[in-house]
């Protein structure tokens, strides 16, 4: 494993082969995709923390959707990737979606856990007003969050039998910077859909049937958008799915990848 700065952004090298571009969510850094790994073998991962997350917390002026897919644009220039597989959560999904209808001759594929285009309108707001808290009340206000977001964000067997999963969840998000945390937020209450009529390389949606940020309906819905898009929902998992169901997330990967792409 290697560890880079590109222009402030963290980013962990690992292997060889095809490129895999990994894209964590609001809350996450590039240990969201240790789980799955294994099953990424005989790539080449690519994994940065986002301006404002993790070790690339220390960034000036606002965060937005843009200003994430130009610098994962960047990432891929300094690491001389021409082509790559996407693999996102969550608020990176959003960003993935960007970046394939931005540029399509980049983006080999998408592999989407807990997708979404934008957040609902109705969200918009407590997403803000999470963001705001953490910037006024600093680490014990990033405490309360990763303990709320344990509560509504994961599945009910996760919370009594993966133990583990529910401390690598409260980690993520306590180990946060305050500031860049609360600038991921704005940047994700601002978020607006990508194009994604423009998108045509093969698509994978996963999440899971108690996530209630990205519900089984919805990424269904996203799915017939998308023509050929392989949508899968993991039974007894909420919106942190590497987390919570990583043999079977690799799995998807893996026989995904197999698939489409021998």
């Amino acid at each position: 494993m290697t560890t880079q700065f590109v222009e402030r952004v963290a980013v962990e090298i690992d292997g060889a082969g095809d490129a895999v571009l990994m894209i964590h969510g609001l809350g996450g850094t590039s240990n969201f995709w240790t789980p799955v790994l294994p099953a990424l073998a005989r790539f080449r991962t690519i994994r940065p923390d986002l301006p404002g997350s993790g070790r690339s917390h220390r960034v000036e002026g606002a965060l937005s959707i843009d200003r994430f897919v130009r610098a994962l644009m960047r990432v891929c220039g300094a690491a001389g990737v021409e082509r790559a597989h996407v693999v996102a959560h969550s608020m990176g999904t959003i960003i993935a979606l960007h970046l394939a209808a931005l540029e399509p001759r980049l983006v080999r594929s998408l592999a989407l856990f807990g997708p979404l285009t934008a957040p609902p309108d109705s969200n918009r707001s407590p997403i803000r007003a999470r963001g705001a808290k953490a910037r006024s009340e600093g680490e014990p206000g990033m405490q309360q969050i990763a303990d709320a977001i344990v509560q509504a964000a994961t599945s009910s067997e996760t919370r009594a039998r993966r133990p583990v999963a529910v401390a690598a969840v409260r980690e993520s998000l306590m180990r946060q910077s305050p500031e860049g945390y609360a600038r991921s937020c704005e940047a994700l209450s601002d978020a607006q859909p990508a194009d994604i009529a423009k998108i045509a390389c093969p698509v994978l949606l996963v999440t899971g049937d108690e996530d209630a940020v990205s519900p089984p309906q919805s990424v269904r819905g996203i799915g017939e958008k998308i023509p050929g898009s392989q949508v899968e929902v993991l039974s007894r998992c909420g919106h942190w799915t590497i987390y919570e169901k990583p043999e079977e997330c690799g799995e998807l990967l893996a026989r995904f990848y197999s698939q489409r792409f021998q």
